[in-house]
């Protein structure tokens, strides 16, 4: 990093000449070269964070990239494996992700029952404590490969959520990510008879308000919510819940911290951050099926500073904009129009700002916003270069 801010590999998924030194391949061989793996020591035990999906979904970063990177690492004389959470782990095989086909170990983040984990203390909205994955505490090495896509929760799911939800066991994920905003008071039973919350329930479109009559609880899925704000309206006079930033500002918040206690755990020498902008869809991989992609394929990015890399793809996609045709009808009728907002937040609420996320991180020290985006093997660059001569196929004949 300078003054003006932090280098971002930028390789465009256009290239300028139909050859393959052109390509996006070519692009993230590059990128890798930049980035400078030459700090990874020999025998460094290096983790490849990555999603390896679930059930149906294929839309994550292409066994064909992993098996480029793995390998540069090998260059290295170090160990590379390939981490996702146990579940993931276990499934990968169906969606193409083998140590044959990676070229090293699969191992779950938080072993094979995900309680291989260092509880890391912490204070954010009542949570006081993290359970950090064993294997990347223990590892050396951090290579933070990311599909990027939106994200039903926060807007936006890129480098930062990988390591702070992938990098943590499900108790943490799912009892402590995925409840933070109920830290927030939200509702008022004092103020709501069962009529009135029935009433409440009915008026999501989202079905994100349950009630149960019987404990006179009423409960908001803020992951889900989109702030269309129609429970407002039918709690109109009545004054017994609320929708604020804050509940959602929370999670990014404990995102933030959680990427904090993951990074603090390696040198700042040892630490990459690769985003895959391609096959970008409204939800996140964890949903498990194949999706329509809202933006169009932009590239790839690469950076030691996190901070930029996030900063750097959502500006990238934000110059994109949104697929009109592409986005699902179960969102379509609930997209935000308004000027300026980010594409995730016209999916997923103004108050799913996805640089909500970055700026939390900027602040914990974790890099900054700033950042000099350097393009290579451009499609200008590419198109002046000599036209490959002779078949495309180089590789000898079967024939």
């Amino acid at each position: 990093m300078n003054d003006s801010g932090s280098d971002v590999y930028f390789g465009s998924i256009q290239h300028g000449i139909p050859a393959r030194f052109a390509s996006l391949a070519a692009k993230v061989d590059e990128i890798v070269k930049l980035l400078d793996f030459s700090t990874i020591d020999k025998k460094d035990k290096v983790a490849i964070k990555m999603h390896l999906g679930f059930r149906d979904g294929y839309q994550t970063v292409p066994v064909f990239f992993v098996r480029r990177i793995v390998e540069a690492v090998k260059e290295q004389g170090a160990f590379p494996f390939v981490t996702d959470n146990p579940t993931s782990v276990y499934n990968a095989v169906y969606r193409g992700y083998t140590q044959e086909t990676c070229g090293c170990p699969i191992i779950p983040v938080s072993g094979v029952k995900d309680g291989y984990t260092y509880r890391k203390k912490t204070d954010t909205h009542g949570v006081k404590s993290m359970d950090l994955a064993g294997a990347l505490y223990d590892a050396d090495v951090l290579i933070d490969l990311t599909h990027v896509k939106g994200h039903n929760s926060c807007g936006y799911g890129g480098a930062i959520k990988n390591i702070a939800l992938g990098g943590y066991a499900a108790q943490t994920r799912w009892k402590k990510y995925h409840t933070v905003y109920k830290s927030i008071p939200y509702w008022h039973p004092d103020k709501c008879i069962p009529e009135h919350a029935k009433k409440l329930v009915e008026s999501c479109p989202l079905k994100c308000i349950s009630y149960d009559e019987k404990k006179h609880e009423l409960d908001i899925v803020f992951d889900r919510c989109n702030q269309c704000m129609e429970c407002m309206k039918a709690d109109k006079g009545v004054g017994c819940i609320e929708i604020r930033q804050e509940h959602f500002s929370a999670f990014q918040e404990l995102m933030a911290v959680g990427a904090k206690h993951v990074l603090d755990t390696f040198d700042k020498d040892k630490v990459f951050f690769i985003n895959f902008l391609i096959e970008i869809t409204a939800l996140c991989d964890c949903w498990g099926f194949g999706q329509p992609c809202v933006v169009h394929d932009i590239g790839v990015l690469g950076s030691r500073d996190i901070v930029a890399t996030e900063q750097a793809s959502l500006d990238l996609i934000a110059k994109q904009g949104l697929i009109e045709e592409m986005i699902p009808p179960y969102l379509k009728s609930l997209v935000f129009r308004q000027e300026g907002l980010h594409p995730f937040a016209q999916l997923h609420g103004p108050m799913k700002d996805p640089y909500i996320v970055v700026d939390y991180a900027q602040r914990l020290g974790l890099g900054t916003r700033q950042y000099n985006l350097i393009e290579v093997l451009s499609p200008d660059e590419t198109a002046k270069m000599e036209q490959p001569k002779g078949v495309s196929e180089g590789e000898p004949s079967f024939f």
